[in-house]
This record gives C-alpha cells, structure tokens and sequence, in this order.
C-alpha cells in the first residue's frame, strides 16, 4: 500500500544478488527539507522490519521526536530521505506488488534477494535524486542492520553513520523464517500465501493483528500505554487500533521474505571497510537487541580503525524507547552530526 505521503521511483528491471531480476523496481520514499547545490547535505533514514517511510511530518511519523525543523536531525539544514525497503510493503516492490507474467500479486512467488539488494536499491534512489555523498546514513532495528551494510559495502558513500537498536550480523536462521510462514499456513484462506482477497474470510488478517498486537506489547509500546494511560480499556483499545490499521496495510508474505532476507548477513568480516565516523545507539531495556552487544561492536570497529562510539540510553520502552525516550539522546545525535564536516 503506497502511502498518501510518499512518492515513487521506478528503476527498471533490478538484477537482484541471488541471479534472478527484478522486473520494474519501483521504490516508495518520502523526503523532508531541501536538498543543497552541492548535493551533499542529504541524510538517508533506514526504517525497521514492519515499518515505513513515513518517519516524519506529522504526529504519525515513526521518528517524529528525532527528525524535523530544528530537531536532532534538523531539516532545515538537513535533506532528509526514507525510502520503503525492498520486499517490504509500503509502495516499493515486494511480494503484494504486481508480477508482470500474471497480472496478480506475486506473493510467495517474488523472486529471492537479500539485505544486499536492500541497500543497492537504496542506493539507486539515492543516485536519481541527485545526492552525492550522504551527510549520514541512519537506521533503526532492522534499518540498524543496513547502516552497517551501508558503511561496509559503500564507505565513501557517507560522512557518518548512526545504527539505532540495529546489529553489525543478522542472527536470523531458516527455521525462524519457517516459523512464520507456518504460522500463517494455518489460516484457511492462507493457499501457500496467494491469500490476497481472502484477507478476512480466510482468517489471515486476524492472524496479522494478533501478531501485532503480541510485537507492540513487547517492544515496549504497551509499557509507555500504561505509562501514559490510564484506563486499560482504552490501552487496549489504542493497541489493537493501530494493530488492524497495520493489518490492512502489510502483506503477511512480507513478514518472512523479509526475514529470509536478513539470512547470512554479516558485516563483522567487513568492519575494516568503514571509513565514516560511527555512533551506536542500543537502549538497555531492549529485548530484540541485547544491549551487551553495543560495545563489542564498537570496539570490534575501533581495532579496525574506525572512530566509533557506543551509547546506551536508560529507558523503560525497550526496543520503542530510542524513539520514543528521544529526548534522553537527542543532543548526543545533534553534536554528533554538528563535528561532521
């Protein structure tokens, strides 16, 4: 579902690093603020696993509290881009978009990528919007993962880096993708994932609340409801809300051709390769994300040569809680992009 706010880019056909193509790339992404003459003010902002570009501009933007006019990352000064990740559901392609040979979805049929084809996509958006080098590239969960990718693979790409509640190696296994798909093969309307207009009937749209209701419960979304309101009907209310506005917009095949994806993907081997300043950011509450992690990988990037910090900030939302705890860091992201030439 292409958002009202976002715009799109079509590429072409995309050969992919797994040998299939791609036909027809088309990426969805959204942009705050002015790109300068030189082309080299620009921020690219990599969302997580079930997100999308809307990051910023209204009260609905996922990292509303870190990014906008005169904020940490300040688009005033700052050309600040997000584009939808491939396979993903938001208007770039993926497995709910059409497959030119049928006329319908492609669902579990789309062809196979990686993390890899991720960050190329992006940086093929990136190139027809002009940019040359990236002031920053900054991520978040999953988009943590593409940061490091983005470092590693295309160093000269960037002046800056900024993993949020992100990973240098993606843990995923086979059996974890497989977890999900069987989960969903037990809906009746499932048919091997060419489920499209059988959403309710066939119970795969109950599933994706439920599901979402169980991932906004512990990634910390619930304890800022409690925190904030008082009432647990209407906490529950507001979950399961945004739990089937979610469900009407993903593609449950998204959920694990996008988990596939992450399989194997493992910068530690290309840590050497960074060349742009790096900030780490894990809160110490997160459970998707172990906080013990953060200064290994720092140090791991320092014995490369890299300037690379860790910070950790205190919070009680968990893997939601750089975003939404953004205050308790957000002078620590300014200060870090103000010393980058």
């Amino acid at each position: 579902m292409l958002l009202p706010t976002s715009k799109t880019y079509t590429h072409g056909d995309f050969k992919l690093s797994t040998g299939e193509t791609l036909p027809d790339l088309t990426i969805a992404y959204e942009t705050w603020g002015t790109l300068n003459a030189a082309g080299d003010n620009a921020i690219l902002v990599c969302h997580g696993y079930t997100n999308f570009p809307h990051a910023t501009g209204d009260a609905s933007g996922w990292a509303v509290n870190l990014i906008g006019p005169g904020k940490a990352v300040d688009t005033d000064k700052y050309f600040v881009v997000c584009s939808n990740m491939l396979g993903s559901a938001y208007g770039t392609s993926g497995p709910a978009s059409i497959n030119p040979a049928t006329g319908k979805p492609w669902g579990p049929d789309f062809p196979a990528y990686t993390c890899a084809d991720m960050v190329e996509a992006q940086r093929l958006l990136i190139d027809h919007l002009g940019i040359g080098q990236l002031k920053a590239v900054m991520g978040y969960s999953y988009g943590g993962h593409l940061t490091f990718r983005w470092g590693a693979t295309h160093p000269d790409r960037m002046r800056a880096l900024v993993p949020i509640a992100g990973v240098i190696k993606r843990a995923t296994k086979p059996e974890q993708v497989q977890a999900i798909i069987d989960r969903y093969a037990a809906c009746p309307g499932w048919n091997g994932g060419h489920y499209y207009g059988n959403e309710i009937d066939g119970g795969v749209f109950d599933r994706m609340v439920a599901d979402r209701i169980e991932r906004l419960t512990n990634y910390g979304i619930g304890t800022h409801l409690a925190d904030t309101v008082s009432d647990p009907a209407e906490r529950e209310r507001i979950i399961r809300g945004r739990a089937e506005t979610w469900a009407r917009e993903f593609d449950a095949n998204s959920l694990y051709i996008l988990y596939r994806a992450g399989i194997g993907s493992d910068m530690t081997p290309l840590a050497g390769n960074i060349k742009a300043p790096l900030l780490n950011v894990l809160a110490d509450t997160d459970s998707v994300v172990d906080v013990a992690l953060g200064q290994p990988t720092v140090d791991l990037l320092k014995s490369k040569g890299v300037d690379a910090e860790f910070h950790e900030i205190k919070t009680r939302y968990g893997h939601a809680g750089p975003m939404i705890d953004a205050d308790l860091w957000a002078d620590k992201l300014r200060a870090f992009l103000d010393r980058i030439p």
